[in-house]
């Protein structure tokens, strides 16, 4: 046991004539942690990404409810009315008249 420590700390497992294995082992290993690291950066590059997303959702949201508050403002009759007044317009004090059309035969 206590060789077998020594041997892997000294590192002569690596030098050894059945070294191969060892060697392959350690570079299948060092593949999958690279791999892990890569996958790790990806998720936490699409967590950032979806975050950013969803603050300009919310902002996007806020601007639609702003503009569309200002266009029920502005669709009122009163409003409509004031803004007519100062283009020197009123509004009528006669009635409309619906027109019929008969159709020729």
């Amino acid at each position: 046991m206590k060789q077998n420590i020594y041997s892997i700390l000294k590192g002569t497992f690596l030098v050894n004539d059945d070294s191969f294995k060892n060697w392959r082992f350690i570079i299948f290993i060092s593949v999958l942690a690279l791999i892990m690291i890569a996958s790790s950066h990806s998720a936490d590059k699409k967590v950032y990404q979806i975050a950013r997303m969803d603050n300009e959702v919310k902002e996007m949201r806020s601007a639609f409810v702003d503009g569309r508050s200002k266009l029920m403002q502005l669709k009122m009759e009163s409003e409509i009315t004031n803004r007519m007044k100062e283009k020197g317009l009123s509004q009528s004090v006669i009635p409309p008249k619906k027109i019929k059309v008969k159709s020729q035969k």
